[in-house]
C-alpha cells in the first residue's frame, strides 16, 4: 500500500488564487472523507503554512486518473475556481500528456478520431460508432518524442475530454499504454503493487497551459516525469 503521507506535495505553481501540484499516481485526485486523496493532501498543506484554524477553501476544476500522474490545478477561492473551470468547459486549456506505449508508432505526428463510450456500470471505455447513443467522438494530436525497440514515448495533445481517451485511442492502434492492463498491456510499470488499484501505468499530464483567473496572462507549468518511468529494462533504442 502507499504511504502518500510520507511524501512531500510537490508543488509547481502557488500565489494567492492559484496551487497547482504534481500529482503521483496512484493516488486519488479526490476521494470521501478516510480515503487518502490529493485534494486532502493540498488542503493540509494549505492549512499548515497559512495558519488557517478555519476550514480552506479548494476548488476542484479538473482532475487525473488514478493510475496517472502529472500537473493538477486547484483554485483557492470561488472566483479562481469558476473562471479557471469555465476555461477546461470551453476547451482553452491546452493539456499536453506524455505515454510510454508498447510497440513502434508510426508515423512521427498525426492526429487520432475516435468515437468512444462509457460502458455502463463498469469503469472503463469502449469502441462506439457514429450515432450510437452514449457514443462521442475523440479527438488526439500526437508526436512521437523517442522510439525504442519495444516501446514509444508520445507526446499527446487532447482536443476532446473523453473517458479514459488517451488510453484508449493509443490501446485500439496496437499501443497500449504500458503498465495499462485494462486496455490490454502485458507489460508491467512503476514499483510492485499487489492490488490492482495500487499499480501505475506510464501516462502523465506533463504540460497545463491557461490564462491566470486574475492577471490573465498565460501559465505553462510543467511536472517532471516520476523517477520510475527511466530507464526502462531490456529495451535498447532502436
Amino acid at each position: 500500500m502507499n504511504d502518500f503521507a510520507t511524501l512531500p506535495l510537490a508543488v509547481l505553481y502557488e500565489d494567492h488564487h492559484l496551487v497547482v501540484v504534481n500529482k503521483p499516481a496512484p493516488l486519488l485526485t479526490q476521494a470521501p472523507p478516510g480515503v487518502p486523496n490529493l485534494e486532502e493532501r493540498v488542503r493540509a498543506y494549505i492549512k499548515d503554512k497559512y495558519a488557517k484554524p478555519a476550514g480552506v477553501y479548494l476548488g476542484v476544476p479538473h482532475r487525473l486518473d488514478r493510475p496517472v500522474s502529472g500537473v493538477v490545478c486547484f483554485a483557492r477561492n470561488t472566483k479562481a475556481a469558476q473562471r479557471v473551470h469555465a476555461q477546461f468547459e470551453q476547451r482553452s486549456v491546452r493539456k499536453v500528456y506524455w505515454a510510454l506505449v508498447e510497440g513502434v508508432v508510426a508515423p512521427d505526428a498525426g492526429v487520432w478520431d475516435d468515437y468512444i463510450r462509457k460502458v455502463e456500470n463498469e469503469a472503463r471505455a469502449a469502441r462506439g460508432h457514429e450515432g450510437e447513443p452514449g457514443a462521442k467522438l475523440a479527438t488526439l494530436e500526437f508526436r512521437v518524442l523517442e522510439r525504442f525497440a519495444a516501446h514509444t514515448h508520445l507526446e499527446l495533445h487532447p482536443l476532446t475530454g473523453r473517458m479514459h481517451q488517451l488510453r484508449v485511442q493509443s490501446a485500439w492502434r496496437g499501443h497500449p499504454v504500458i503498465g495499462d492492463s485494462l486496455y490490454g498491456s502485458a507489460r508491467p510499470f512503476g514499483p510492485p503493487a499487489e492490488l490492482p488499484r495500487d499499480r501505475v501505468i506510464a501516462l502523465h499530464a506533463r504540460r497545463l497551459t491557461f490564462e491566470h483567473p486574475f492577471t490573465k496572462q498565460e501559465l505553462v507549468i510543467e511536472a517532471p516525469v516520476p523517477a520510475y518511468w527511466h530507464p526502462l529494462p531490456d529495451d535498447p533504442v532502436a
